[in-house]
C-alpha cells in the first residue's frame, strides 16, 4: 500500500493470509541531508540563511519524507580553485543524501523542485557572477551508515507543551 499523496511505501502484505503490516513512514524515509558548498566570495552575494530557507522548505513541500528527517546546511570553503582561478569565480554545490526506497520519478521529481527552488533564488547572482552550480542526489546505502537521534521524540514534547 502506498501513501496517496508521496507513493512511498507504508504497509505490505505478509504471510499466506495477506494480513497487512503497516509501517511507520518516518520509519522508513528519514532523509534527505541537504549540503550547501559554496565558494567564500559569494559570502557577499548570497544570503545564506535564506537560501538554506528556500532549499529546505521545497524539499519538505515535495512529500518525499518526514520533516524530522530533514536537514539542511551550508558549507563554505575558503580555500578553492575554479576554472581559470579568476577571483569572480564562485561556485554553489548542492548534495542531497537520501535513503534507498524511492521511485526514479520521486527522486526526479525532488531533483526538478530543488533545482527550481535554487535557481530562481539564484537567479540575480548568475546575472552578475560567474557561477559553477551543482544539484546531486546520492542514495545511501543502509549497511553502511550508522544513524540515532532523539530528534522526534523532542518533537513530540514540544507539540504536547504547545
Amino acid at each position: 500500500m502506498t501513501h496517496p499523496r508521496t507513493g512511498l511505501i507504508i504497509a505490505t502484505l505478509v504471510g499466506a493470509a495477506n494480513t497487512v503490516k503497516f509501517t511507520p513512514l518516518r520509519r522508513i524515509h528519514q532523509m534527505p541531508h541537504i549540503t550547501v558548498e559554496y565558494s567564500a566570495n559569494l559570502d557577499a552575494k548570497i544570503r545564506i540563511d535564506s537560501f538554506l530557507k528556500v532549499l529546505h522548505e521545497a524539499a519538505v513541500a515535495t512529500g518525499v519524507a518526514d520533516i524530522a528527517g530533514f536537514r539542511t546546511r551550508a558549507e563554505r570553503r575558503d580555500n578553492y580553485r575554479i576554472a581559470d582561478n579568476d577571483p569572480a569565480n564562485g561556485f554553489i554545490a548542492i548534495t542531497m543524501r537520501v535513503a534507498r526506497g524511492r521511485s526514479p520519478e520521486q527522486l526526479k521529481s525532488l531533483l526538478d523542485s530543488m533545482s527550481a527552488a535554487a535557481m530562481t533564488y539564484l537567479e540575480p547572482v548568475f546575472a552578475t557572477t560567474p557561477i559553477s552550480f551543482s544539484l546531486e542526489i546520492q542514495e545511501i546505502i543502509p549497511e553502511m551508515r550508522v544513524n540515532t537521534g532523539n530528534i522526534r521524540n523532542w518533537m513530540k514534547t514540544r507539540e504536547t507543551a504547545a
